[in-house]
This record gives C-alpha cells, sequence and structure tokens, in this order.
C-alpha cells in the first residue's frame, strides 16, 4: 500500500520518498526493483488521472455557482445603498429635534439644579434641627449614663454638623460636640484602660465601634499604646537595674518580639491595621525608654574604650537579631493581607538610631583602631639586617590590620561608612610610609658610616634590595586591598542601588523599602550629602573605577620605591663617586708632558689611561658578577616595585628579563653623566691634556661597549670636541648643545 501522504507535505522531497518506498519493497522481500519501479509508476499514473478527475468537477461546480455568486453581490450592494440613505435621514431628523428641543433641555436643567438646591436646603434645614433636637437634652442624656444612647446622639449631632458647615456658628457648633466627645471619652476611659489591661476582646470590640462612630479612634489607639507601652517601659526598667549589662539589651529584644507575636493577633480582631499598631507600640517603647539606649550604650561601651569598635560590633549583632526577627514576621502577616505603612521603617530607625552616634565619627574611631595597631608594628633595631627584616615582616601585619578593619566596617555599618574608613586607611598608609622613610634615613646613616674607602663587602646592598622587595610586597597587597574592598562594596551596598526607591504595587512594600539603599544609608549616615556621595562613590566601582584613595596611597608608595631605588643606587654607586670625584682639578689636564718628556706631539693612542678611570672601568666590569646574585632571583616584588620606582638616570620603560640589566645601564649612566659633570669642571686644559682625556674617555666607552651599553650623548659630545682641531673647532660646535661646546671652547683656549 503507498502512502500518498507525503505529497501534501511542504517539506516533500521526491528522492527520499522513492528510496523509502524501495526500502519497504526490499524489506518485504518483493519482486525486483524494474518490476515495483513499473508498478509505481503505474499506480502513481492511476493516483494523477485521480486527482485531475476531481480538480476538474471542482472548477466545473465552481463555474456554475458563480453566476449566482454575483447576483447576490448586487443584491447586497442595492441594500447596502439603501440603508446609507436611511441612515443620511435619520441623522437628519436627530440634528432637527436637537434644534427644536434645546431650549426645552436648558429648562430642564435649570429646574433640576433648582430642585437639588432645595432638596439641599430641605436636608440642612432637617439636619438643623435635628441638631437642635439631638443636643438640647445632652445633659440629661449624658446623667442616665447610658453608653448607646449617648453614642448616637453623639453620632447623629456629628452627621447634622456635616450639613451645617456654611452655616455662621458652625466652629462653636464643632467646639460644642468636642467637648461632648471629651465628656463620654473621659466617661468611658477607665473601662477602655481595664478593658486594654485585662486584654477583654468583646468589651474592647464594643468600645472600638463606639470611638469609630465618633470619629475618635485616633484616640483609641493613643490609649492602646499608652496601656502597654508603660508595662513595657516598668518590664525594661527593673531588668536594666537588675542587671545593666549586655544581657539587659538582649532581654529588652525579646521582650519586643515576643510583644509582638502575643499583641498582633489579638489586635487584628479588634482594629482594621493590627500591625502597623503593634509596631508603633514597639516603636514609641524604644523612643521613650528610662533608661534610654544612648545612655545603655554609653555604660557599655565606657569600660570598652580599647576595644570600642568590637564591642559596638557585639551589640549590633543584638539588634541585627531583633531587627531581622521583626521582619520577618511582619513579612509573613504582609502576606496574610495586613499592611503597615511606614511603621516597620519606624521601628527599624528606632533600633539602629543609638548606632548613629558612633557611625557619624567611623572614621575617628577607625584611625585610633588603626593607628593603635601601627603602632605595635616594630620597624627599629639596632642593626641594619634586622631593621630590614623587621620591615618585611611588618607588610603581613599591616595588611591584616587593614583587613579587619574592613571586616569591621562591613559588621558594623553593614558597609555604609566606607568613605570613612577610605579616609582612615589613607591616615594608616600614610603614617606607615612616613615610618618606612624615618627608619631608611636611619639605615642610610647606618650605612655611610660602616661604608669603607673600597667596597668589599656587598652586604649593605642586598639589605637595599631586600628593603626593594618590601616596596614590591607592598604595592601588591594594596592592590589586593584595593580588590579585595572594592568587591566587599559591590556585594554589600551594588545590589540595594537597583531598587532604591520603595515598591508601590502589591503587599510587601514596606519590606521592600526597608531594604533600599537609602533607607539602609540613613540608618548609619547622618547628613543627605554623605549618602548621596556614597551612591556616587559605588556607582563609579560598577563602572570599573577604582576608590580614589588607593590611588594616592599607590602614588606614594611608588614614590618610596624610587626613593629605596636611589638608596640602594647609592650604595652600588658610592666607589664610582669616590674614583671620579676631584677629576676636575687634576693637574694632569694643565701638563705640557708626562714624566719629564716632551708628549705634546704624541699620538693619542701611545697614551695609557690613568688610575682613576681604569678603576671605574674595573669596578664596571665586575660590576654584572656582583649584580647576578642578587638580582637573577625571580621575585615578583622586586620587579613590582622596579615597574611602579625609578632608578636614577633610567627612563620609564618595559622591565628588562634580568633585573641586574637595567642596574648596570642605571650605574653606567650615572657614571657618564658624573664624569661628565666633571669633565666640564675642568678650567683648563692643555694639549697634552685634552690627548689624557681622549685617551680616558676612550678607555671608558671600550668598558661600556663591552658591557653591551652605548656611550650616552654628552660624551660623545665631549669627545668629538676634544679630538677636532682648533680650525675646524666653529663648524663641529654649530652642531652640538650650547653649554657643553661653550664649554669645551672656554678650557681649549679657544673663542667662538
Amino acid at each position: 500500500m503507498m502512502d500518498y501522504s507525503k505529497f501534501m507535505v511542504d517539506t516533500f522531497d521526491a528522492k527520499e520518498w522513492i528510496n523509502a518506498a524501495f526500502r519497504v519493497q526490499k524489506e518485504s522481500g518483493g519482486g525486483s526493483k524494474d518490476q515495483h519501479a513499473s508498478t509505481m509508476v503505474m499506480k502513481l499514473q492511476v493516483f494523477i488521472q485521480e486527482v485531475n478527475n476531481i480538480l476538474e468537477e471542482a472548477g466545473q461546480q465552481a463555474l456554475q455557482n458563480l453566476p449566482r455568486v454575483v447576483r447576490e453581490l448586487d443584491a447586497i450592494r442595492q441594500e447596502a445603498s439603501l440603508l446609507q440613505d436611511q441612515m443620511a435621514n435619520v441623522k437628519k431628523d436627530i440634528q432637527k429635534v436637537e434644534q427644536d428641543s434645546s431650549q426645552s433641555m436648558q429648562m430642564l436643567l435649570k429646574l433640576d439644579k433648582i430642585k437639588s438646591r432645595m432638596k439641599n436646603t430641605a436636608d440642612a434645614l432637617k439636619e438643623a434641627d435635628n441638631w437642635t433636637t439631638l443636643s438640647a437634652d445632652m445633659d440629661e442624656v449624658f446623667q442616665t449614663e447610658h453608653i448607646d444612647t449617648i453614642t448616637s446622639k453623639l453620632a447623629g449631632m456629628q452627621q447634622s454638623l456635616h450639613m451645617l458647615v456654611d452655616t455662621p456658628d458652625y466652629v462653636e457648633k464643632c467646639q460644642h460636640l468636642e467637648k461632648l466627645k471629651n465628656r463620654l471619652e473621659a466617661m468611658l476611659s477607665p473601662q477602655l484602660i481595664a478593658a486594654f489591661n485585662s486584654q477583654s476582646l468583646e468589651q474592647t470590640q464594643k468600645f472600638c465601634h463606639i470611638f469609630e462612630s465618633i470619629d475618635r479612634l485616633p484616640e483609641m489607639h493613643k490609649y492602646y499604646h499608652k496601656c502597654h507601652k508603660n508595662t513595657l517601659l516598668q518590664t525594661w526598667k527593673a531588668t536594666w537595674e537588675a542587671c545593666p549589662d549586655e544581657s539587659a539589651l538582649n532581654e529588652l529584644f525579646d521582650l519586643l518580639q515576643d510583644t509582638w507575636y502575643s499583641q498582633v493577633k489579638w489586635v487584628a480582631q479588634v482594629f482594621s491595621d493590627p500591625a502597623s499598631l503593634v509596631l508603633e507600640l514597639l516603636t514609641q517603647t524604644l523612643s521613650t525608654l528610662d533608661p534610654p539606649l544612648p545612655i545603655v550604650f554609653n555604660k557599655l561601651l565606657e569600660p570598652c574604650k580599647d576595644r570600642m569598635l568590637d564591642k559596638l560590633i557585639e551589640l549590633k549583632q543584638v539588634s541585627d537579631r531583633c531587627a531581622k526577627g521583626l521582619e520577618n514576621a511582619v513579612q509573613s502577616h504582609i502576606q496574610e493581607g495586613f499592611q503597615t505603612s511606614n511603621s516597620l521603617q519606624h521601628l527599624i530607625r528606632a533600633i539602629y538610631d543609638p548606632y548613629k552616634t558612633y557611625t557619624g565619627k567611623y572614621r575617628i574611631f577607625e584611625e585610633v583602631a588603626l593607628t593603635k595597631q601601627l603602632d605595635a608594628i616594630r620597624l627599629d633595631h639596632s642593626e641594619v639586617i634586622d631593621t630590614v627584616q623587621l620591615l618585611a615582616e611588618s607588610v603581613s601585619k599591616l595588611f591584616s590590620a587593614a583587613n579587619d578593619a574592613n571586616e569591621r566596617c562591613q559588621s558594623l555599618t553593614n558597609g555604609f561608612c566606607y568613605q570613612g574608613l577610605m579616609d582612615a586607611y589613607k591616615t594608616f598608609f600614610v603614617s606607615y610610609t612616613r615610618e618606612f622613610r624615618r627608619v631608611l634615613i636611619n639605615i642610610r646613616e647606618k650605612c655611610r658610616t660602616s661604608s669603607q674607602a673600597e667596597l668589599e663587602d656587598w652586604g649593605d646592598f642586598q639589605s637595599s634590595l631586600r628593603i626593594i622587595e618590601t616596596c614590591g610586597h607592598l604595592y601588591m597587597q594594596v592592590e589586593d586591598l584595593d580588590q579585595l574592598v572594592s568587591g566587599s562594596i559591590l556585594h554589600s551596598l551594588g545590589h540595594l542601588l537597583v531598587s532604591h526607591s520603595p515598591s508601590k504595587d502589591g503587599d510587601g512594600s514596606t519590606v521592600h523599602a526597608c531594604h533600599s539603599f537609602h533607607f539602609q544609608a540613613s540608618l548609619f549616615l547622618p547628613f543627605q550629602a554623605d549618602i548621596e556621595s556614597l551612591e556616587n562613590m559605588v556607582s563609579k566601582l560598577e563602572e570599573g573605577e577604582s576608590p580614589p584613595v588607593f590611588n594616592e596611597i599607590k602614588s606614594d608608595l611608588s614614590k618610596l620605591s624610587s626613593e629605596v631605588h636611589k638608596f640602594a643606587f647609592e650604595i652600588v654607586f658610592s666607589q664610582l663617586k669616590t674614583y671620579l670625584n676631584g677629576v676636575s682639578v687634576m693637574e694632569i689636564w694643565t701638563s705640557q708632558s708626562a714624566g719629564g718628556a716632551m708628549t705634546s706631539n704624541l699620538p693619542t693612542f701611545s697614551l695609557s689611561p690613568l688610575e682613576y678611570i681604569t678603576k671605574v672601568g674595573q669596578y664596571l666590569m665586575t660590576l654584572p658578577q656582583h649584580l647576578d646574585p642578587f638580582t637573577l632571583q625571580d621575585s615578583p616584588a622586586l620587579t613590582t616595585a622596579l615597574k611602579h620606582g625609578r632608578l636614577p638616570y633610567t627612563n620609564p620603560q618595559e622591565i628588562p628579563e634580568h633585573l641586574a640589566d637595567i642596574w648596570l645601564e642605571s650605574v653606567a649612566m650615572g657614571t657618564m653623566y658624573t664624569y661628565t659633570e666633571e669633565i666640564l669642571k675642568i678650567p683648563q686644559v692643555s694639549p697634552h691634556g685634552c690627548k689624557q682625556l681622549l685617551t680616558d674617555i676612550d678607555y671608558l666607552c671600550n668598558v661600556l661597549e663591552d658591557l653591551g651599553l652605548k656611550a650616552a650623548d654628552t660624551l660623545t659630545h665631549i669627545h668629538s670636541l676634544l679630538s677636532v682641531s682648533s680650525d675646524d673647532f666653529g663648524d663641529t660646535a654649530e652642531l652640538l648643545p650650547q653649554r657643553v661646546s661653550h664649554t669645551i671652547g672656554n678650557m681649549r683656549g679657544i673663542h667662538l
């Protein structure tokens, strides 16, 4: 049986259909493929014929029905035209009726307005008469002390008063009604207080109906708050007097939570807004404690001045537990359909309000704590090597204190006082680098004292490298601290910026508002400007920027690294400086001969370099073997310190693979600079002195070439000006720097 349904599919593939048909034939074990193909062709031809027949019949039927369809369309078109004409006539009739009846309608409207005014006047007269009737015998009604009757009459008078707003004595009537309400309230107050104290549901519901009917329900709320608040205040005072320590604070917050759970269900059977009512009770209680929370905090913190922040964190953990418990409880009631308005926010503010006194001075407290930890870090020792070791060990202690400060900021302020911490960090690191520089000056003095004429002991240089390595560790740790603090800020505050305004579309909006950025920030920051500044900082962090204080700290550490590199350079360069000191006043430059022989006509190559320059050359040649043991070690800290610091006489550039190379370049450049400055100080040079000076310069250039270094431009210029003849001196000098040309010209006695 052939499957013809495939021909109706949009994605029909003839090859696939034929292959499938042959696979079926093969699986069924039929005849040959040719026979099967002939059979399929025959069946398809029969099927095509059937389809053609069906199409032909359908076409003929459509042609037969076409005249009837055309006739029906003409009939519909005629009916539509007739309907259009009738609609136009109706529209004209309506317009005519409106024109004819407009005056009548206006008259009807005026009559209706007159009727309404007359009815209002009648109602007002009725209510005025009712007011007179009701107020006439109020004294007698009060004497009966029948509460229901009094309430009914007061409600009637109140309704009548709404209609008498425009009467001349309306204010007097209002005052009279308020006096009557006060009289009823005074009559009910003992029973109402007794009902609240005994938690009598039936009595309380009755009084609620009475107060609601006379528009005094807020006054009943005040009675409720007053009754229960007095009980809570007495309990707190007894608790504090019995045990004036942190446990009293725990008991207070436990009391608040217990009050919530015990009261909210009972109040829900009386009032329409139970959650807000109970939250307001708790807020008023916290605001009127005796002793108040600020005094309690002062007494609890007074014995802990040395660990003020740690004690505050312990107290805040107690407050966090209470606030979180109440939030969860309120959330569950919101899900049950209760509303809280802004009452939860007011309660949370009351819980955290005592902390604002301390968080407002958070920077000062953190600076004191960090300074105390910094004072405990020892940096000085009588021996240089021990002092260097203390500097290295100080890094871990320094950043351990910084990390502790970051955790304190998270724990105590939920991250909202990070700007104060940034300022404290700045003071902390500035104080440390100031001490570091002081110690560096002491080490430099000790190294100068212990230095000898010949530099044989490279221990001072090794010590200086360890100090450089310490600078590298400092910079790397500051970068890590930067990432840690930035991550902590974004983790604790970043998500709050997404929804920093309260939700207004459904239940739970108040709970959402309690977790908005501005509300949370207001719990710890006293000024709006501080909140806006913090928000701006968090936004910049989200864009990838770094806190500005860390850029300042890194800049200061870069300067410190440069100072330490300069100190290490001075140690290496001190011997070279000794060799070159006094070169400008050597007598050889003005002598006409050497050893009594006339040498003015001798060629330059016949002269030997003087001892001072050979000592310089020998020192430079042996320098790599002294530097390699200290600088070939794989130390990221050394590389970091050099990257952000700078050796003297070097330009900012990429760090070479071996640090010894840049050290050798620095010493060589320093040598050439010092040497050229000494040469330019020579007052006068004789022809023999000129040749000797050229010999010395050539020797130094050969040494530099052997070390793979290039002579400095100034040294090359001096060599050119010394070697050129007097006749050609002017042409050569015009192409070279003016200072060098004039100095060498005066030295040789050539006036330009």
